[in-house]
């Protein structure tokens, strides 16, 4: 199976009204977060999609570099809310879920979401999603999320050193490449629907159906912020998307912002 995106195929039998209605294919990009951004600055309508077969410069949160060789799924999608800048934060759940069902209904893999933006197998990350949000006050003008999908390469391979045992892929874990343009549909499809359930009813059930995937709650786990760490038991996800930590001398700490990792006893 070639790693190579077939553009024709990628609308072919697309089940969403809006999220693909407009496709930007690139064979390469820096980021197609950048090239949504500068589409969206230029008037794209909402749910227009940047894919890129390769990236040059994808990154993460925190200005990390994302590795996105060809063979993987890397998309943007441009998101126009009409919801206030602390509600639209919460959308990097709802890709997270989206593509962690996606990823158990077409492969039947058991799939874990980590806080705030990652999805993993076996304990490794295999999906990283980021968002970015242009506002001017408290109007939301645009939000872009990017998702980038380890598929269609061998990350033992492929992968720096430092990221081969903290990262996988679907060719590791099934054995075998899937078919790229028929992940692509099926997520686009799964995102619109959950976008509606979440202007239409809120985030409380996208967020309840997101914990459902997260089996680090209830483990010890470590956060780090900035230069701060705390280590505590991760007990909830807030309704605002905040982490909740019980920690060792029995108060309970909220975190908007860092980076968990499970704690092995």
């Amino acid at each position: 199976m070639s790693t190579r995106i077939n553009v024709d195929r990628l609308q072919m039998d697309l089940h969403s009204k809006r999220f693909g209605r407009r496709i930007i294919f690139l064979r390469e990009a820096g980021s197609t977060i950048d090239v949504a951004k500068q589409l969206a600055d230029y008037g794209a309508e909402e749910g227009t999609v940047v894919t890129a077969e390769v990236q040059t410069a994808g990154r993460g949160r925190m200005g990390r570099s994302w590795v996105s060789p060809k063979g993987g799924l890397y998309l943007s999608v441009i998101l126009k809310p009409k919801i206030s800048p602390k509600k639209a934060v919460r959308l990097v759940f709802l890709f997270g879920l989206a593509v962690a069902e996606i990823l158990h209904e077409l492969y039947e893999m058991t799939v874990e979401t980590k806080w705030p933006n990652d999805v993993l197998v076996n304990g490794k990350k295999i999906c990283g999603i980021l968002t970015e949000m242009n506002t001017t006050g408290e109007k939301v003008n645009y939000v872009i999320a990017g998702i980038g999908v380890n598929a269609n390469f061998d990350g033992e391979k492929v992968f720096p050193e430092e990221l081969r045992k903290a990262a996988t892929s679907l060719e590791n874990e099934l054995g075998r490449k899937v078919e790229l343009e028929e992940l692509f549909k099926a997520l686009l499809g799964k995102l619109e629907s959950f976008y509606e359930i979440f202007l239409k009813e809120g985030f409380s059930r996208i967020l309840a159906d997101w914990k459902k995937y997260a089996c680090f709650l209830g483990c010890e786990v470590e956060v780090a912020s900035g230069t701060e760490k705390w280590v505590g038991i991760a007990s909830d996800v807030g309704s605002d998307g905040a982490l909740i930590l019980k920690l060792n001398d029995e108060t309970v700490k909220r975190v908007f912002f860092g980076d968990v990792t499970l704690r092995l006893r």
